[in-house]
């Protein structure tokens, strides 16, 4: 089979500044278009046996990988991907070779169209050198063979199943409005691989590469839904104590007797949303990608276009049964998460509303304490003020009477004492209005 985009073999995505009848290109125009035919299905034709990996992976080993596909490219002696591809299609010798590069998770897949006695006795994955797969980056998430039987084969009665399936529970329907046959166990079998058998009864080339890319993503997008059930399995036991100390907090809160009180429990109502907010931080991403996923399996469901076989669950039955009930845990999860969250601040808001007025009620009484200690120091200081008064007219009545002795000693004539007794008004007033002056001076200099 010829590859379906040879250009991709040499595609370079990096930004290209050139210019279409004179207009400036936007540079990321050549990488979206290319973009749009990343993951189009192969042409197929019966018989056929294809092996799907998926590995999760972080994004920083892509490198690596491409490194890796290269030497493989090397050894069968193919154009290898550029350094900025993220997916790659080729022929090599007998098989067919195509990976792709996701978020999280890189795809391997190998096409063998060749005729087999028996579907998945030998694998299309048995092509690939056995050392260059173990040096894959990355952990094995998905395994899948799939076997498209020729159209001349017999059509096989759900009874002879059982030696291909393991005796394990079959399900199946036909497909494609009647153009094929699916058969699963959703079983992992003693290779590590999951099986998956197509009758192949009238599609063309281009529909068996539909049907199969359909089925390879059912297949991925169910386990990579699932990834956040060991999150739910993990989180349920600590949302139930979280909704409990929740309630502990929410009754304690009507029990206060001083502001210390309510402090201790407004650390407590904060320590209480750190804690839902770290574990809401590190489970939205996978809650929300398993939705998508979820949602991606659910479509390609639909697009199979199933009819029903006698005697056999079909995949949107199943899919409804199994997947559909995790599903709906992940979302009561991811909802507790939310809804914990929120009666937290709630409850934080109500409590932080309590202490601000006991705050406040605390402040007015502080003012009015003030208010009373500065009426009685203004009435102190009034006091004082009147005696000042007092000791100091009293002392310049007394430096007036030296003096009227010391003129009476130098012999002028007069009574000290009558001089002395009509002076006390005259100083006492003097004294009262320097005083006053003075006050009001002060007074003003400080408004």
């Amino acid at each position: 089979m010829e590859p379906l985009f040879p250009s991709e073999l040499v595609k370079i995505d990096a930004p290209i500044k050139k210019k279409l009848l004179g207009i400036t290109e936007y540079e990321q125009r050549l990488k979206l278009h290319n973009d749009m035919h990343v993951g189009v299905c192969e042409l197929i034709n019966s018989p056929t046996q294809v092996s799907h990996l998926v590995l999760l992976c972080d994004s920083n080993l892509v490198d690596q990988e491409r490194v890796l596909i290269a030497q493989l490219c090397e050894r069968y002696g193919v154009t290898p991907p550029t350094v900025y591809s993220t997916h790659f299609v080729s022929e090599m010798g007998s098989f067919r070779f195509k990976w792709e590069r996701h978020t999280e998770y890189s795809t391997y897949t190998v096409y063998y169209s060749a005729p087999f006695a028996e579907p998945f006795s030998e694998p299309a994955i048995h092509y690939l050198p056995k050392e260059w797969l173990e040096s894959l980056p990355g952990e094995v998430i998905v395994g899948v063979h799939l076997a498209l039987e020729d159209k001349e084969h017999a059509i096989r009665e759900i009874g002879s199943l059982a030696a291909l399936f393991a005796s394990n529970t079959v399900i199946g329907s036909k497909v494609a409005a009647g153009r094929a046959v699916v058969w699963t166990d959703n079983q992992i079998h003693s290779d590590g691989f999951g099986r998956v058998l197509i009758q192949d009864l009238q599609l063309g080339s281009r529909q068996a590469g539909r049907l199969v890319k359909r089925l390879i993503e059912i297949e991925t997008y169910r386990i990579l839904a699932m990834l956040s059930i060991p999150l739910t399995r993990q989180y349920i036991p600590e949302l139930v104590h979280y909704d409990t100390r929740l309630a502990s907090i929410s009754t304690s809160n009507t029990q206060l007797n001083s502001v210390e009180d309510e402090q201790n429990l407004l650390k407590e109502l904060s320590q209480l949303a750190s804690e839902i907010q770290e574990i809401s931080a590190r489970t939205s991403h996978r809650f929300n990608a398993s939705k998508v996923y979820y949602s991606i399996v659910q479509s390609r469901i639909f697009e199979l276009r199933e009819e029903r076989i006698e005697g056999l669950q079909m995949f949107h039955e199943f899919m409804d049964q199994r997947l559909s009930s995790s599903m709906i845990t992940c979302d009561l999860v991811h909802n507790k998460l939310e809804t914990l969250s929120t009666r937290v601040e709630r409850a934080s808001a109500l409590l932080r509303t309590r202490v601000d007025i006991t705050m406040e009620e605390q402040s007015r009484d502080l003012l009015k304490s003030m208010d009373r200690r500065a009426s009685l120091q203004l009435r102190l200081q009034e006091t004082v003020e009147g005696l000042s008064i007092v000791v100091l007219s009293y002392y310049l009545l007394g430096l007036i009477s030296y003096g009227l002795k010391a003129l009476k000693a130098s012999g002028i004539k007069f009574n000290t004492e009558i001089v002395t007794g009509l002076a006390v008004p005259l100083v006492i007033g003097l004294v009262f209005f320097s005083v006053r002056r003075l006050r009001r001076k002060l007074e003003k200099a400080h408004q």
